[in-house]
């Protein structure tokens, strides 16, 4: 039978009384716990002496007070502090170690870690300088520097369990960002000036908790994402788009520009060398003359006459030997007769490509020769200088 059964005489396993009674006594209980106590501690039975009970009663007392000073033991671990508080109030900061404070409720002791970087994030839509909707997605790295102002002079400061709307430190980063990107124009914040903007943002959060000495120190500011609203996405695109075909075309001007500039510089560059050594030559030239002059003027001032011969001889043969010529002696020669000019022109240019200085063609029949009519010439020429 069931020892609950109504009725049934078996025992209650749990209480050792029979299922038909109610609780227990407490004083009962306490009696033969004290009992028990006594018989261990030397009190022997019932009739045992008041003194081995109060022995007893002592050891148990210091074995418990013992325990409850052993609870003061704590070990703070390399990059973490200890932050000792007596009934709430601050108390010491304790270093890496075995450590020990009075017991609960006196003491008690917060351990924070110092050397472990967090991370901390934020999403949301903000406005730009230039009055346009930026999306934006940041995430900060920070550590606490000063456990002491982390736990006592700021509520909260990271609140990492709901981190999106409470802590200080979301609070001091939305804050930040938002300054930052309102003086920026909408291109500058997607485009070019996303390291500024986080560089910035770091800045302004240190300042920001310096201020209220929070304990905190902002190690890094990642800018996750910038982009515009998803619903200006295409039109945006297009305008990127554009910015970038500017750029191109004016890389491709440029390097135009890179190209033709340095072959104009040197052409021009050439020009003058040219023009510095036909100067030069020019002027050598000149000079060489006028030193040939001085020269011809020292040999005429000697010999006049002479001198003035040869320039008109040497004139002469500079003039004569570029062309063609004959010479036809009228008067002492019979009837003109036909001559082949065109043959003689043709030899004529034979002789002149051949080296060959004068050509000299006399008629037919003709009784003077080429010498008779040089010195004729010299004569006469002679006769129209001296005159």
């Amino acid at each position: 039978m069931p020892w609950n059964e109504p009725g049934g005489n078996n025992k209650d396993p749990w209480s050792g009384k029979r299922g038909d009674q109610g609780p227990p006594d407490l004083d009962e209980l306490l009696r033969k716990l004290t009992g028990g106590l006594g018989r261990v501690f030397g009190g022997g039975r019932s009739g045992g002496s008041s003194g081995g009970s109060a022995a007893g009663i002592g050891l148990i007392i210091g074995l418990l007070v013992v325990i409850w000073l052993a609870s003061g033991v704590y070990v703070v671990s390399e990059g973490e502090r200890g932050v000792v508080q007596r009934f709430g109030a601050y108390q010491e900061l304790t270093q890496p170690g075995l450590r020990w404070h009075l017991p609960y409720p006196i003491e008690t002791t917060e351990i924070v870690d110092i050397q472990n970087v967090r991370n901390a994030t934020h999403a949301g839509n903000m406005l730009t300088q230039d009055e346009n909707i930026v999306d934006i997605e940041i995430m900060v790295q920070y550590r606490v520097k000063d456990p002491v102002a982390y736990l006592f002079n700021v509520e909260a400061p990271d609140a990492p369990e709901a981190f999106q709307n409470q802590g200080t430190l979301s609070q001091v980063m939305q804050s930040a960002l938002r300054e930052v990107v309102g003086k920026n124009d909408m291109d500058f914040v997607i485009l070019e000036g996303r390291e500024a903007i986080a560089a910035g943002t770091q800045t302004l959060m240190q300042e920001t908790l310096d201020q209220y000495d929070a304990g905190l120190d902002v190690v890094k500011v990642n800018l996750q994402s910038a982009q515009a609203p998803q619903a200006v996405q295409g039109a945006f695109a297009d305008a990127v788009r554009a910015r970038e075909d500017e750029a191109r075309f004016r890389n491709e001007a440029e390097a135009y520009a890179n190209t033709v500039i340095p072959e104009a510089r040197g052409r021009a560059a050439r020009m003058v060398e040219e023009a510095n050594a036909y100067r030069e030559q020019v002027v050598a030239k000149a000079e060489g003359e006028a030193a040939r002059f001085e020269n011809l003027l020292a040999e005429y001032a000697k010999a006049p006459g002479v001198t003035r011969e040869r320039l008109y001889l040497d004139a002469m043969q500079d003039v004569l030997s570029a062309s063609s010529k004959v010479l036809i002696d009228v008067k002492g020669g019979n009837s003109l007769m036909y001559l082949p000019l065109d043959k003689i022109m043709e030899g004529r240019t034979a002789q002149t490509s051949g080296g060959s200085a004068t050509s000299t063609t006399t008629m037919p029949g003709s009784g003077s020769s080429t010498g008779t009519q040089t010195d004729n010439s010299r004569s006469s020429l002679r006769t129209r200088e001296v005159r």
